[in-house]
């Protein structure tokens, strides 16, 4: 398959304006396929040759302006339109394109629940040609208008109202124009929950079997739409944009959630069957506002091309954070950022596959996925909260104002924010922009203190060239009780700063934190006297953005080589057991666990690092007996199981069906339990058959899944590594068994038994990748990479597999950033 490039796009942008699509969608046919027939008009401005993307099954017919063309003058994905004469056209396509396993284009579900069915399209960035056939790039902007003709029981969503209109067929409302990728399909026998707000009707959709579960957070999940939607308002001058809003949590989804206008999808593990923490419930609700702000950044305005991802998802990242903190009860929104998704940005940017937040120029669609990373999201938003800083709010906000009035319902480019911003302020946004947005790498912010009789100064030096606006904390200890720190006062300074650095009055402080507030995207470094009080005190912190800022500085010591991984270890188990934000534990444990013990603790030092982990679960578990802390309880239980070296205490949980004082094993506790069981060889076939028989749904499949593939058996590998590399069309796995089963193969435990498998991977996951395209390739590179084989031997094969083997797009930058991982491994355990 051709993938489109940026110069055929602009080319093709300059010779036509498309003005509706007419589809016509019938889901009837079969388990296969599906029928799609298209009509596409546009007018051509002047006279000349150029292409439509259709990806059929069959390619039945095809008229342009009523005359018959050549189906098989199909290439690929592009089907050529010849002599074009300026003027007004109409392209007729009627084809039958194939369902999806793997979430891209039209994903088929049959739930194993209840047997019932379930479609729903997920057409970014270029999947459209999929489901149907299309000019497919974002600024060839159009009106649709769907019809679908589904199954009787069937409801059918779309990004318009949509209306039943006998013999199953259902008819949407013509949209606004709106970029082909955001085009959206959901049919299935839906479980729905309906209201209104402000005149417009809202939905929430869910299949049957997790029907009482939506039941259960239905008003939670309205009440946040609505105070999210009534904050965008007093936000933005300009109103939602489309008829209705509805929310489909569908099944096997790939992303966290999609911004189609009027109908954003989201991953039905939102819904959820088991216990959460308050920080899952703040994540779902960010993902909510997240999708909401795209309704304005990305689909009433749209990026021109994916050079501007950023105009798109950091800005829905940043707007959804905080909105979510000034119109709901989550106001801690910006730690959680702090500690889940601001290391995801650092991570991503010192890796050689970094780039800009909004890059010169990114040459191709494949090109273009491989940036909806931590950069794009994280380093993005985190860039955006430093402009809000330094620019302030109000002429922030005006010059977002300013933007959407500009370029409704069309197109824009970084210049053009730029420009709009520019005409709301007198600062100079323009050189902001080039030094934030058209560079790469994180900067590091280093402490030093200077003391002297009655006053003290900090110098802030910078490695990097961004300006930085950032507030500096001071803290002193508390003298009443000697382990916690008081705030003395904080500061705002700029980075770099002219001059020497100002006295302040006073003593020495005990720690001084370089961007307290964590308003600026950087790496910060402390003075002596504070890492010691630090690494001492850091529960006697006050605030929890502030233990997250410190808390991230540590996790970059360890990945620099700065901080020993013991030191850290002993720094979380002294810390952890007094820590309330839920955020900080979760992330911390996640930290020590998946990358210190896993990976930068050597084989032979692994087993002290998970008995100290274990150990502060326990604490945590017995601090949480009274049940007032159920989160807090509910990490450490499932941290508790995935760390354990000994299978008897959670075996008798599983048996009782409940943790001594709580919490009951609800499903979730239950499959990650034996999961552990099977890594330890403490289960066998029969104990996962029983427990999948208890729970048939999705979920338990998924759970079997991945316990046999973690079964420390000869014959269990074999058949799991057959099953995600095996070559049989008909038995390939879905995105979300080939993920739960590549979970399950790689365990530190069983180095050993599997160590044949690291040389397999590479041809094998090539191969899997080519033939099963993006999705597939991206599970694979992220899911199924031995990342426990932290070895030089192994990075040596990988860069041979980079050098000679030529992976597609997606498996190539994930291969980079393994890989450069496992260097960083390497050099820790080194240093």
């Amino acid at each position: 398959m051709s993938v489109l490039t940026r110069d055929e796009a602009q080319n093709r942008a300059q010779l036509l304006d498309v003005h509706r699509y007419t589809i016509d969608l019938d889901l009837t046919t079969g388990d296969e396929t599906f029928d799609s027939r298209t009509l596409i008009r546009f007018t051509a401005r002047t006279d000349a040759d150029t292409f439509v993307e259709v990806k059929p099954a069959e390619l039945r017919s095809v008229t342009l302006d009523g005359q018959p063309l050549d189906p098989e003058t199909l290439d690929g994905n592009r089907l050529p339109l010849k002599n074009l004469t300026a003027g007004a056209h109409e392209l007729r396509v009627d084809a039958r394109m194939r369902y999806s396993r793997t979430g891209e284009g039209m994903h088929r579900f049959t739930d194993p629940t209840d047997g019932l069915t379930y479609v729903y399209t997920q057409l970014f960035l270029d999947d459209v040609q999929r489901v149907f056939a299309a000019f497919d790039q974002p600024d060839l902007k159009a009106v649709f208008e769907l019809t679908v003709t589904a199954p009787e029981d069937w409801t059918v969503l779309a990004n318009g109202v949509t209306e039943h209109t006998g013999g199953g067929v259902w008819k949407a409302a013509p949209t606004p124009p709106v970029s082909t990728y955001l085009v959206a399909v959901a049919a299935g026998p839906w479980h729905s929950v309906r209201t209104e707000h402000r005149g417009l009707p809202f939905g929430l959709h869910c299949r049957r079997s997790l029907a009482p579960y939506l039941d259960t957070d239905a008003e939670e999940l309205l009440d946040i739409t609505r105070a999210c939607f009534d904050r965008y308002h007093e936000k933005f001058e300009e109103p939602y944009p489309f008829d209705s809003y509805d929310q489909a949590f569908v099944p096997e989804f790939n992303a966290g959630a999609m911004e189609n206008p009027g109908l954003v999808t989201f991953r039905d593990e939102f819904v959820y069957r088991s216990a959460v923490t308050d920080t899952e419930r703040q994540t779902r609700a960010m993902v909510v506002a997240h999708e909401m702000a795209h309704m304005w950044f990305g689909d009433l305005v749209t990026l021109t091309w994916w050079d501007d991802i950023w105009l798109n998802e950091s800005f829905a990242e940043y707007m959804g954070y905080q909105t979510l903190t000034e119109a709901t009860r989550f106001t801690d929104t910006w730690t959680d950022f702090g500690v889940a998704r601001k290391a995801w940005g650092y991570d991503a940017d010192q890796r050689p596959s970094t780039h800009p937040v909004a890059p010169e120029k990114v040459e191709d669609t494949a090109s273009a996925l491989l940036n909806f990373d931590g950069i794009s999201y994280a380093k993005g938003a985190s860039a955006l909260r430093q402009l809000v800083a330094w620019l302030g709010e109000k002429d922030f906000l005006a010059g977002i104002n300013v933007h959407f009035k500009r370029h409704r319902f069309a197109n824009a480019t970084l210049a053009d924010f730029i420009d709009s911003l520019a005409a709301a302020t007198e600062r100079d946004v323009h050189a902001w922009a080039d030094a934030w947005l058209r560079t790469t790498g994180v900067d590091t912010l280093t402490a030093s203190v200077d003391s002297r009789p009655g006053q003290w100064a900090l110098a802030l030096d910078r490695d990097g060239g961004r300006p930085h606006r950032v507030t500096v904390g001071v803290y002193d200890r508390d003298l009443s009780d000697g382990r916690s720190l008081v705030l003395r006062e904080r500061y705002e300074t700029d980075v770099p700063r002219e001059g020497a650095p100002e006295p302040r009055p006073g003593t020495r402080p005990a720690l001084v934190v370089p961007n307290d507030l964590d308003l600026t995207y950087a790496k910060v470094r402390f003075d002596d006297t504070s890492l010691e009080t630090v690494l001492r005190g850091l529960s006697g912190i006050p605030d929890a953005l502030t233990r997250a800022v410190v808390w991230n500085a540590l996790r970059d010591m360890v990945r620099d080589g700065e901080l020993a991984p013991a030191d850290y270890l002993a720094t979380a188990a002294a810390h952890l057991p007094e820590e309330t934000d839920l955020a900080l534990v979760q992330g911390v444990l996640a930290f020590a666990t998946g990358h210190i013990a896993d990976r930068y603790l050597t084989p032979d030092q692994r087993p002290a690092a998970l008995a100290t982990l274990t150990e502060l679960c326990r604490d945590l578990i017995r601090r949480t007996e009274d049940g007032d802390h159920p989160g807090l309880r509910l990490i450490a239980v499932r941290h508790r199981i995935d760390t354990v070296a000994h299978p008897d205490t959670i075996a008798a949980w599983l048996a009782e069906g409940t943790v001594p004082g709580g919490p009951e094993l609800d499903p979730e506790l239950r499959w990650r339990v034996l999961a552990r069981l099977a890594v330890l060889g403490a289960v066998d076939e029969d104990g996962i058959a029983a427990e999948l028989e208890r729970d048939p749904s999705a979920t338990g499949r998924e759970g079997a899944a991945r316990c046999r593939a973690a079964l420390p058996d000869e014959a269990a590998k074999a058949r799991a590594w057959e099953a995600m590399f095996g070559s049989d069309d008909r038995a390939d796995l879905s995105n979300y068994l080939f993920t739960a089963t590549a979970q399950g193969f790689w365990q530190p435990e069983q180095a050993d038994l599997v160590r044949p498998y690291v040389a397999r991977y590479y041809k094998d996951a090539v191969a899997v990748a080519a033939r099963r395209g993006p999705a597939i390739a991206e599970a694979t590179g992220r899911w199924a990479f031995p990342a426990h084989a932290v070895d030089a031997e192994h990075l040596k094969l990988g860069e041979k597999c980079l050098r000679k083997a030529d992976p597609i797009p997606a498996l190539r930058r994930k291969l980079v950033d393994q890989l450069d991982d496992l260097a960083r491994a390497l050099r820790v355990r080194q240093a």
